[in-house]
């Protein structure tokens, strides 16, 4: 070729137009003939070129199995170009009665099993077609459906299969291709054989009314669903939603007063082995304190033993812990996006995904009717050619013996058609009997009858929606019964209505001792330790605060900014170093102190004070902070910092002494309650500031310490005064510091 004639055929693009147009052909590629099952036969291309691969090699449920080499070696050579092992993949997934609700493939050998191992090479099994998939394909040399030619265009392969199994919703399906997925869970086939003929019997009916027949999701590995019923009609009213789905279990009674949990049903697509690693994983890393140990005891049941820690720890509390951490809860997702007859994807609801299979069915009768017409007419035809020939036998055997042509001479005599007179003329002597001719009569009577009935069938709509419910009723007669095959698996349950797990159930409960140093390093030590000689720390750094608490407790940090933290006991960390800087833990600003470490304790209140001498009163839920920030709880004025956090308890009273050793007592009630502010006056000052504050019950009095001892006023009527007041002298012998 020339460069002139190339120079021709050179066309300018932008690059944007030409990535645009390619992406687009490869996407439509992908989701029209890889990714999305047709809503029809509920199949992916893959799985139908399977199948019908199987059939042409005549692998029905009653014959003998084959090679699934050979099987893979006819689909990827004759219908599907693809990778083989990806074609193996696909016809293994059609053989596991834990991966598909309704097996289309049967396997001989092994295939896989629910712990994820992997089946035998291609060469080491063998396969046949299941009842299942021999329902999908009937009617395929009927002229039920259309064929196209395969992608060498040497063969032809049905564009969709006649589908009389409603597999799409019965086995499920799930797929992403470009910009769009799908995934429906499998169901089980008679109630979807129930919604059915209820939509045929009432087309214009509503979804509620398919849901009394289809209840929900029946997954090939059982388990319970707990997913409310409006969830589950939302769901199925709008095409997309999801499912709760836990497994299911047992307890044990076993001697002494123990018991063990025993998981028979574990959810759906999950490996058994990676859920046991899984639960594994969190007892070793102390995060299901609750069990003790886990089991496989599976043989070709699951059997998975949990023992808990003790016989009083509950079962119903160690199972819940285990569905909010691991895979034994799973949401089962619902998207049906799906290919119509049209093959545009679109997301259908429950009722269009049914409505179009029946649409389906009413077409592939209509063409079956049509196709089994003419195979009689054309019977007839020759029917009626014999019936003559026998009325006029020995003029027919003369004509063949006397004419070199006798064709034209039998179709001129006896006004044949050129099909009757050849069929007459390959007629074999032997069926010049007698007897052939009466069967001859009775098949045409008999084939006579049936074409009537095909003619009206196809003249009564009525008359064919009727033969569909027919046809489903034998689906549901065929699949649907009370055996292994077709009772349900999956338990409709009741939506948890919340086991409630404190999160100390999460954590391994020890008593520890929190240490914060005057630099701001904060470690926990094993056990309440009392003496603070014991405690290391960094040269020229000494022990700030120490409390005594457990890992399930929080930690309340109030800082000299006015601001709470919360640390939960077991996050601290642990050993025998000098801890870690506070400041990595929270967001502590460098010039902000702690004033007060103690423990979170709810439904209890806390009086929060700052250096000038205002503060309130607030409940301890209101000071919990969620993240490292803080919460800012104390508002300050200009020179001010929050200094103290004092839990109220049972006291009725408060003692306040200033900077200027004015000492003064006010009954509790006079302090409001807040969830943040500056707060209100508690003592007047003319200059500086709050030295000290303490609660106590004033019918006890008023307690300080003098070095070891401790001294108590009970005679308080002196310094009992109105909050925001002055004060007076505090009693003699009153520490000169000014603390209580």
């Amino acid at each position: 070729m020339t460069d002139a004639v190339l120079a021709d055929q050179v066309r300018d693009t932008s690059l944007s137009d030409a990535l645009g147009e390619r992406y687009l052909a490869y996407a439509m590629s992908t989701i029209v003939s890889r990714s999305l099952p047709d809503v029809r036969d509920g199949l992916k291309p893959v799985h139908r070129r399977l199948l019908y691969a199987m059939r042409q090699l005549k692998l029905d449920p009653n014959s003998g199995f084959k090679k699934c080499a050979r099987v893979v070696g006819d689909v990827i050579g004759k219908y599907h170009p693809h990778g083989d092992s990806s074609v193996y993949d696909a016809m293994v997934r059609l053989a596991q009665d834990f991966a598909v609700r309704y097996p289309l493939v049967e396997g001989q050998g092994n295939f896989g099993n629910i712990d994820g191992d992997n089946a035998a090479a291609m060469r080491y099994t063998e396969a046949r077609l299941t009842a299942v998939a021999a329902a999908l394909m009937d009617g395929l040399d009927e002229d039920a459906v259309d064929f196209r030619p395969t992608y060498d265009g040497t063969e032809e392969e049905p564009v969709v299969m006649p589908a009389a199994f409603p597999n799409l919703l019965a086995n499920g399906a799930s797929g992403i291709a470009v910009g769009m997925a799908t995934s429906i869970p499998p169901h089980n086939v008679g109630e979807i054989c129930g919604a059915l003929l209820h939509l045929i019997a009432e087309p214009d009916c509503a979804i509620d009314a398919l849901l009394v027949h289809i209840k929900g999701p029946d997954l090939p590995t059982g388990g319970v669903m707990v997913e409310s019923a409006a969830s589950i009609a939302e769901s199925y009213r709008t095409g997309r939603g999801g499912f709760r789905l836990r497994a299911r279990w047992e307890q044990e009674k076993l001697s002494h007063g123990l018991y063990q949990i025993v998981v028979t049903e574990i959810p759906y697509g999950i490996q058994k082995s990676k859920l046991i690693e899984k639960i594994a994983e969190l007892m070793e890393a102390k995060k299901l304190p609750l069990l003790a140990d886990i089991r496989d005891e599976s043989a070709e049941n699951v059997r998975v033993v949990l023992e808990p820690k003790n016989r009083s720890v509950d079962a119903e509390m160690v199972m819940e812990q285990l569905f909010r951490q691991t895979d034994l809860e799973i949401r089962i997702p619902l998207n049906m996006n799906l290919l119509d007859a049209q093959s545009v994807p679109r997301v259908m609801n429950l009722k269009e995904v049914l409505q179009a299979f029946l649409d389906h069915r009413h077409e592939v009768l209509q063409r079956r009717s049509r196709y089994r017409q003419g195979k009689i007419e054309a019977r007839l035809e020759v029917l009626d050619g014999y019936l003559i020939a026998y009325l006029n036998l020995d003029e027919v055997i003369h004509i063949i013996r006397t004419e070199d042509e006798p064709k034209p001479k039998l179709m001129a005599r006896f006004g044949l058609t050129d099909n009757q007179a050849e069929a007459i003329l390959n007629m074999r002597l032997r069926s010049l009997r007698r007897l052939e001719e009466f069967e001859i009569k009775g098949e045409h009577d008999k084939l006579s009858a049936e074409l009537a009935g095909l003619k009206t069938l196809l003249s009564d709509e009525k008359a064919r929606w009727k033969a569909i419910a027919k046809q489903v009723k034998e689906i549901n007669a065929q699949f649907g019964k009370d055996d292994a095959l077709g009772r349900r698996r999956t338990t409709l349950g009741e939506a948890p209505d919340g086991v409630v797990v404190p999160i100390e159930a999460f954590i391994e409960k020890e008593d520890i001792t929190v240490i914060l140093s005057e630099k701001g390093w904060i470690r926990a030590v094993k056990g309440h330790a009392d003496n603070a000689d014991d405690f290391k720390f960094k040269e020229g750094d000494q022990l700030h605060i120490a409390l005594h608490c457990s890992t399930i407790d929080k930690i309340l940090l109030f800082a000299s900014n006015g601001r709470f933290y919360t640390l939960g006991g077991d996050k601290l960390p642990r050993g025998r170093g000098h801890g870690e800087p506070l400041r990595l833990m929270v967001d502590l600003p460098n010039d902000a102190e702690i004033v007060r470490l103690s423990i979170y304790r709810p439904e209890t209140r806390l009086l929060v004070a700052s250096s000038g001498g205002k503060g309130f009163l607030i409940k301890s839920e209101e000071v919990l902070a969620q993240t490292r920030t803080g919460k800012q709880i104390l508002n300050l004025g200009d020179g001010e910092t929050a200094a103290f956090c004092l839990p109220t308890g049972t006291h009725d009273a408060v003692a306040v002494i200033g900077k200027n050793r004015k000492l003064l007592l006010f009954k509790l009630e006079e302090i409001p309650e807040m969830t943040r502010g500056r707060g209100v006056i508690l003592q007047k000052y003319r200059d500086g500031g709050t030295a000290d504050i303490k609660l106590f019950t004033l019918a006890d009095g008023l307690s300080w310490a003098l070095g070891d001892k401790t001294r108590t006023e009970t005679n308080l009527t002196l310094w009992l005064g109105k909050r925001a007041t002055v004060g007076r002298m505090p009693p003699t012998g009153f520490p000169r510091n000014n603390k209580f």
